[in-house]
């Protein structure tokens, strides 16, 4: 399955960022493990590319797994290195561009019309809609107006409750961490993250 199909059959990305690299691991292979195939480990993480890389090895090479906060060339480079499939920015720029030119799945942070015209015009993925708190849900909706078709993900103060408003303002998917990581990634409650991860699931069922 192509990112573009995955996301909009489980319209949900999971968001690890976290002080603690074991926990941050652990939380990747519960998220896995609660059928959430969609997992960001953020390099603004502690530790980050070591969870991704040993989250590689435990999931195999068909499992979606991003590297978020992704700001420059380097950032990428060592990200698909340690086994991202996905990219994931805050911006453009050039981790961005250097993920385009080696062929990664990108999900590009835009907020403004005129970011979107160029993360588009670089062939992206999709198109993270961040922070989406600045606006909700309606302004979500405006955005679409002139671009019908193009792919948005709000990321940013997503939370179960508010899920579905961006769903019905045009998300094709959400991206969700603390709301649904808690404090899992920094040595908290994973009994408490696979309740939330079931929340979520329902939340984001079409």
């Amino acid at each position: 399955m192509d990112f573009s199909t995955a996301l909009r059959t489980e319209r949900l990305i999971a968001i690890v960022r976290g002080r603690d690299a074991e926990a941050s691991f652990r939380t990747v292979m519960a998220l896995a493990e609660a059928d959430l195939p969609l997992i960001e480990v953020s390099l603004s993480g502690n530790d980050a590319l070591s969870v991704i890389r040993r989250a590689r090895a435990e999931l195999g090479d068909a499992a979606w797994l991003g590297a978020g906060s992704v700001l420059t060339a380097s950032d990428a480079r060592r990200a698909a290195e340690a086994g991202a499939n996905l990219i994931v920015t805050p911006g453009l720029g050039a981790g961005l561009e250097e993920s385009v030119r080696q062929g990664l799945s990108t999900l590009a942070g835009v907020l403004t019309p005129s970011e979107v015209i160029a993360a588009d015009a670089l062939g992206v993925s999709a198109l993270k809609l961040f922070p989406a708190s600045f606006g909700g849900p309606g302004y979500l909706q405006a955005l679409r107006a002139p671009f019908p078709e193009l792919p948005f993900v709000p990321v940013g103060g997503v939370d179960a409750a508010a899920a579905p408003a961006y769903f019905a303002a045009g998300a094709v998917a959400v991206g969700v961490g603390s709301p649904l990581i808690g404090d899992a990634a920094d040595g908290g409650d994973l009994d408490g993250l696979r309740k939330r991860a079931a929340e979520f699931k329902a939340a984001c069922a079409p």
